[in-house]
């Protein structure tokens, strides 16, 4: 069964998608949904990434309410400074050394990271794990540091490279 169905919450929600999408219960809506809802999956399994253990559970519920929380307020402040003070802007990119190594937790601090008005994550620099980050209004950089390494990549590596330690 998982030979052909490797990912069945997937391939129901293709099938589901297919006939809400063709808004009739024809058979040959059905059977045509069936094969694409077995089809796209095994056809693109090799692209999947790797699949993840997350553990910690209370440590992602914390780390996301902490995420949408500095989304909310740095909507506020980049809309401040914009309607403002906007001739005073310190746009810089900073450099973060970051201990993570796990793709999936590196992806998620690229989500989050990108996610918040004013900050972008611009690349992991080659050759070293410093992460250069643009800030649209920076006025300290060590604090944009101790913030991105305490309270968001230290969550990160206790939810997916506990594990592994």
């Amino acid at each position: 069964m998982k030979r052909w169905l490797p990912t069945p919450l997937i391939s129901l929600t293709l099938l589901l998608l297919w006939l809400m999408l063709n808004q009739t219960l024809a058979l040959a809506h059905v059977l045509l949904g069936a094969i694409i809802a077995v089809a796209v999956p095994l056809l693109i399994a090799p692209l999947r990434p790797t699949p993840v253990k997350v553990s910690r559970p209370l440590t992602v519920i914390r780390l996301t309410m902490y995420s949408l929380i500095e989304i909310l307020r740095s909507c506020f402040n980049v809309c401040w400074l914009i309607l403002l003070r906007s001739d005073r802007l310190n746009t810089q990119f900073i450099r973060i050394p970051l201990d993570l190594r796990d793709p999936h937790g590196l992806a998620v601090l690229a989500c989050i990271i990108n996610s918040t008005p004013g900050t972008v994550w611009v690349e992991i620099i080659p050759g070293s794990s410093d992460l250069a980050l643009h800030v649209f209004d920076l006025h300290d950089a060590d604090w944009w540091v101790n913030m991105i390494k305490t309270k968001l990549e230290q969550p990160l590596i206790e939810i997916f490279e506990q594990e592994k330690a």
